[in-house]
């Protein structure tokens, strides 16, 4: 049984440190953070789209490669990746940024995820959609635009933003390649006070409220797109 006796509760977090902190860290890190995760979001959304296509594709030529991407992307640590791109690539005279390694990582990790959640969105949709659309003639990218995509982006919604909560939440880990996020920036206080507990404390609620943004943001979407079903 544990024993609390004599235990300093209010050691684990010092309120006037935190205060004074809060300006920093979110300046010079809470930009950063948003900026990795938009753009990987971004990146991941648009790849994802087309490597689902490629994955329900009839074509072995396309389905085959994108059924071993999503496998190694899927299969493989974030971090790892992000090494491979910061310090690995410049062994071959490849060279990046870290906010380009950073939202690149991100970017092509996320869209493995994001692949699988529109293909099944897509699956979702009635096939008859897709023949009364064939049959007023209307063009394989037309009908998907138009007729499919609206109503699969409401079913993908939920999960997609899981996908960029959790991009938010990963981009700590750009802090092992020099990204000055949020992260970062906490583990610079942290060292200089001596006080880890307390700026990870800070961190963990800084985190929160953006999460709770966004799913807000994915309350609001949904209501939008509840028109298409």
């Amino acid at each position: 049984m544990m024993d609390f006796n004599g235990f300093d509760f209010g050691g684990l977090f010092d309120v006037e440190l935190a205060l004074e902190s809060l300006p920093y860290i979110i300046k010079g890190g809470l930009p950063m953070t948003l900026a990795v995760s938009f753009s990987g979001m971004l990146l991941g959304l648009i790849l994802g789209l087309f490597i689902a296509l490629a994955r329900g594709s009839k074509r072995i030529v396309f389905r085959w490669p994108a059924r071993i991407y999503i496998s190694f992307m899927r299969g493989t640590p974030i971090l790892v990746f992000l090494f491979i791109l910061y310090f690995g690539l410049p062994v071959v005279g490849i060279e990046f940024s870290a906010f380009t390694a950073a939202f690149l990582g991100f970017g092509l990790n996320s869209a493995a995820y994001i692949a699988e959640i529109n293909r099944a969105s897509l699956n979702s949709i009635d096939a008859g959609q897709w023949e009364s659309a064939k049959a007023l003639n209307l063009s394989y990218w037309k009908t998907l635009r138009k007729i499919i995509l609206p109503q699969a982006t409401r079913i993908a919604i939920p999960p997609l933003t899981n996908v960029f909560m959790d991009i938010v939440k990963a981009t700590s880990l750009a802090a092992v390649i020099t990204v000055p996020e949020l992260f970062q920036k906490t583990q610079i206080v942290a060292g200089r006070e001596f006080d880890a507990m307390t700026m990870y404390i800070l961190v963990a609620f800084i985190y929160w409220p953006v999460c709770m943004i966004i799913s807000f943001m994915q309350d609001r979407l949904e209501s939008r797109y509840s028109r298409f079903l």
